[in-house]
């Protein structure tokens, strides 16, 4: 494992602005980690590979641990807190529980700063660490943050040759609101206690860690625009009894191969190609029509910015829209509601969310310099 520590330990140095040392202690604790996975592979001993699959490893754990590090400490946790509430928001609330959208945040939030605080347990205890150990420096942040994302997941064996992310299991258990004696469990891990002498002396790392992973920062509007798209686009497929959609969506989210993909729900490639093409017609919808402020303010292609077209593209709308359908822009700009709008034009709502959306779709097309030369229908 020598020449995997000097490629990690070398890559750190060169990377990053952390202290040598800072960068030894990382590089071997990654070591560790391959050394261990590598050792307790069947599938890996029995490859005749290990040298292989040892730098694969390395390298992976690597460019995770580079990612949150040029992210930061703050973009890094809300990228971190983005991904796993994806993976976890059609898991985190009973079925036979209607709860609102802002509720389910609320319970996404609750269960996540749980999970932090078992993953930094579970670090500490791979690497054979002081329970009092926690992150002090952005490299020992980013390689916490990376461990959580890789830990959370980790698939653990089922029953009948299935298996599952550790996090949605976990998510699961906390959604069927257990017993009062696996919820002591749950608070003394939240004190991060490994036992009555350990309470004392774990509070105040423990503290540090919720501070800087999962304090209540003001989100920058971009993130926060982002975490908010996501929510809403799996709301509306559940919403529509698309949960395949929803699936794929929450797979596609944690950049997946198509493979894999097709391995977790069990589906050949052309099942999948199917329900690609399925979910990309519900994205349209939600894109184009049922929440098209919130997908365009996100894209910084509003109204105000001029549905993110250049003046020259501009124009080139203008110039392919009827005069009925100018009309609409106009009151579209001035804040008038679609009700109004169609008393104006002397047409139902329907109607003109319908020409709206094709409007929609002829300003993607000529921002991302597609057009069809197709215009837009006419009015109806």
């Amino acid at each position: 494992m020598e020449a995997i520590f000097n490629l990690v330990f070398n890559e750190l140095k060169q990377c990053t602005r952390a202290s040598e040392q800072n960068c030894r202690d990382v590089a071997s604790r990654i070591t560790g980690e391959v050394a261990r996975i590598c050792s307790e592979s069947k599938r890996i001993q029995s490859s005749g590979e290990v040298d292989a699959w040892s730098v694969a490893l390395a390298r992976h754990r690597l460019k995770q641990c580079l990612k949150y590090y040029q992210l930061g400490s703050r973009r890094g946790r809300v990228d971190l807190h983005s991904t796993l509430s994806a993976v976890v928001y059609r898991y985190i609330t009973p079925p036979q529980v209607q709860s609102s959208y802002q509720a389910r945040l609320g319970l996404i939030e609750d269960f996540l700063q749980i999970f932090y605080i078992e993953a930094i347990n579970a670090f500490r205890r791979e690497n054979q660490l002081a329970p009092s150990y926690s992150p002090r420096t952005a490299l020992d942040l980013a390689e916490y943050m990376a461990f959580t994302e890789r830990y959370g997941k980790r698939r653990i064996p089922l029953p009948g040759r299935r298996s599952q992310q550790l996090i949605i299991l976990r998510a699961q258990t906390f959604s069927q609101q257990q017993p009062p004696e696996t919820m002591v469990d749950m608070e003394q891990a939240a004190e991060g206690a490994t036992g009555e002498t350990d309470q004392s002396r774990s509070g105040a790392p423990m503290q540090q860690v919720r501070e800087q992973m999962v304090a209540q920062e003001p989100e920058v509007e971009e993130d926060s625009l982002r975490h908010t798209v996501v929510a809403e686009l799996l709301s509306y497929l559940e919403e529509r009894q698309q949960k395949d959609c929803a699936d794929y969506f929450t797979l596609r989210l944690q950049d997946l191969p198509t493979q894999e993909i097709e391995k977790i729900l069990g589906l050949t490639p052309r099942q999948r190609d199917y329900l690609q093409q399925r979910f990309k017609y519900h994205l349209i919808r939600f894109a184009m029509s049922h929440h098209w402020e919130l997908v365009h303010q996100w894209l910084e292609a509003d109204l105000e910015r001029n549905l993110g077209l250049t003046p020259q593209q501009w124009d080139e709308l203008l110039s392919r829209l009827s005069t009925t359908q100018q009309e609409m822009l106009k009151l579209k700009q001035q804040g008038r509601p679609d009700g109004a709008i169609a008393q104006s034009l002397g047409c139902t709502a329907t109607q003109v969310q319908k020409q709206w959306s094709k409007l929609l779709e002829l300003a993607w097309e000529i921002r991302n310099n597609v057009v069809s030369g197709a215009g837009v229908a006419g009015d109806e």
